[in-house]
């Protein structure tokens, strides 16, 4: 058993109040005073926050969202919980007056010890403090052992504190620190049963959840599956099941229905930077150049002011929008292009006093002027971009690859994804992904020697003259690039209704065509293009039919 440090007495205790409104300091500060505790400071904004967290380590801290000087109260949470300023001893209350379904999705991932809604009364926060500082008191011990890691220590506490009648009410926080030991300590078996003796007592969502992680990991997918179907209906456990899902499917190597599933919970719960980091890595393994503008748009737009908020959100944007303007029609990729020139130039505005970022810009300048039709100023500035710089990020050296097999040097392209290898580490997700995604991009590169749209283009002219198999090869390596673009799926389709006219479709086209049936089912049509798709489906449907 660890040494535990004694408890605080209550009157010894810190609090820290953040809120930029004087009267909700005034109202909290003074229901503190009157149980005993004097040490309560305040602050207006995050950046005091912060300063006071380097010098006094708080026992309770309470947070409005609403602080806007500098960035709001989800943000400021996060960051403080990442530089370690909230410990499991921490407890941490959560002040709102929006009551939005986004905001408290948001809020409940961070997982505070309790959500007060403005307009705060007097007499309601004395109580509820009252109740944080006995919970605090009876579940310092063990809550102590699980922040140190001593899992084996914490179950051992926590069976003892499960003995006492007196301590009833805070059975459901003991169970659940049982059962995340549990699970931490890989005894998968022994955590089943324990969730599942604890469903006679409980329907709380985390019973029912820990239930689903530890069916998974023992590989018994039928009851998960048939569990999860139930928790999504479930709002208290429709994210956490969602990220359960989306971490075994992506074990699985299963990177289709793991992008699925993250997509739907990052609508939920949009403030999760790191979910919307996951759907970005998903979306590139998974061909959807939309979903990865979109998340990193997502990205960019609510780290701003957060922890996670750097200039290479904003490069990541546009890299995204270039690889989006390369799938697109010509009008499309025009404005998105446009769109993102504006960007570069803004960022060298903004960030003219870093060096750090000239060899980023000068490949996005690069991607900008082929996608241009300017190949050789492309090449120009590319000559002296050949080294993978290990300082700089994948994401850098990726573009890099880009950029060299757009302008047509595909041998160094492939040359820099081979040593990119190097810098993949690990078994994180993030590491998983990635090195998944390189591999595919390796081979990928190696294969076709053009974007979706160069191909699209090439196909169209041998249509025009008459010249259908290439037109369909190099379609089909366009569908490969971009799976979900319904104008590559369309004039896939018309392609194979010509075919099916002169020889009729082999296996592969067969296959091809079910593909191009399956996209266009879903995709957004407009009327002319609906009507262009019923008439190359009956047109290849008689001919199939003649020839059998």
């Amino acid at each position: 058993m660890i040494k535990i440090p004694p408890q605080p007495p209550v009157n010894e205790l810190n609090v820290l109040v953040i809120d930029g409104q004087s009267l909700v300091q005034d109202t909290i500060k003074s229901a503190f005073l009157e149980l005993g505790i004097e040490n309560v400071r305040c602050a207006q904004n995050a950046f005091y926050a912060l300063r006071l967290c380097e010098h006094i380590s708080f026992d309770i801290i309470l947070v409005a969202f609403d602080v806007r000087s500098d960035k709001d109260g989800f943000n400021l949470l996060e960051e403080m919980r990442f530089k370690g300023y909230i410990a499991k001893t921490t407890s941490v209350v959560f002040l709102s007056a929006d009551t939005s379904a986004e905001l408290v999705n948001c809020v409940i991932e961070l997982q505070p010890d309790d959500f007060w809604v403005k307009p705060l009364d007097k007499s309601r926060v004395a109580q509820r403090i009252n109740y944080i500082l006995k919970v605090k008191s009876q579940l310092y011990r063990l809550n102590y052992c699980f922040d140190q890691e001593e899992y084996p220590s914490a179950i051992y506490l926590a069976q003892r504190q499960l003995q006492d009648a007196s301590l009833a009410q805070y059975y459901p926080q003991i169970n659940r620190l049982i059962g995340r030991c549990l699970f931490n300590l890989q005894e998968y078996a022994d955590a089943e049963a324990f969730y599942r003796q604890l469903l006679k007592q409980y329907d709380y969502g985390w019973v029912v959840v820990g239930l689903l992680r530890t069916l998974l990991k023992q590989d018994k997918i039928e009851q998960a599956m048939t569990l999860a179907d139930d928790l999504l209906e479930r709002d208290d456990a429709r994210f956490a099941t969602y990220d359960t899902l989306t971490e075994y499917y992506i074990d699985k190597e299963n990177y289709e229905k793991g992008y699925e599933l993250i997509k739907e919970a990052s609508k939920l719960a949009p403030r999760n930077i790191q979910r919307h980091r996951k759907a970005w890595d998903l979306a590139r393994l998974n061909h959807d150049p939309f979903g990865q503008y979109t998340a990193t748009q997502n990205m960019a737009k609510y780290a701003k002011n957060s922890i996670h908020d750097t200039p290479d959100l904003q490069l990541n944007v546009i890299r995204s929008g270039i690889d989006l303007a390369s799938t697109v029609s010509s009008t499309q990729a025009q404005k998105l292009l446009a769109e993102m020139e504006r960007k570069v130039t803004k960022f060298q505005q903004d960030f003219t006093h870093v060096n750090d970022f000239k060899s980023q810009l000068t490949v996005l300048q690069a991607r900008l002027l082929t996608l241009g039709d300017n190949k050789k100023q492309a090449e120009e500035l590319m000559q002296t971009q050949g080294e993978v710089n290990s300082w700089h990020s994948v994401e850098d050296n990726l573009d890099k690859v880009k950029a060299f097999h757009e302008v047509g040097q595909r041998e160094q392209s492939l040359a820099i994804l081979d040593r990119m290898k190097e810098q993949i580490h690990g078994n994180e997700f993030a590491n998983q992904v990635m090195s998944e995604y390189i591999d595919q991009e390796r081979i990928e590169r190696s294969e076709i020697h053009h974007n979706p749209k160069e191909l699209a283009e090439m196909a169209s002219i041998h249509y025009k003259n008459k010249r259908f198999a290439p037109a369909y090869k190099l379609l089909t390596q366009a569908m490969q690039l971009a799976p979900k673009n319904p104008n590559i799926g369309l004039s896939l389709l018309k392609v194979l209704a010509r075919i099916a006219q002169d020889e009729g479709l082999n296996e592969e086209q067969k296959s091809g065509l079910k593909h191009c049936k399956s996209l266009l089912k879903t995709a957004e049509l407009t009327a002319q293009q609906k009507l262009k798709q019923a008439q190359y489906i009956d047109a290849i449907s008689q001919h199939n039919t003649s020839r059998s």
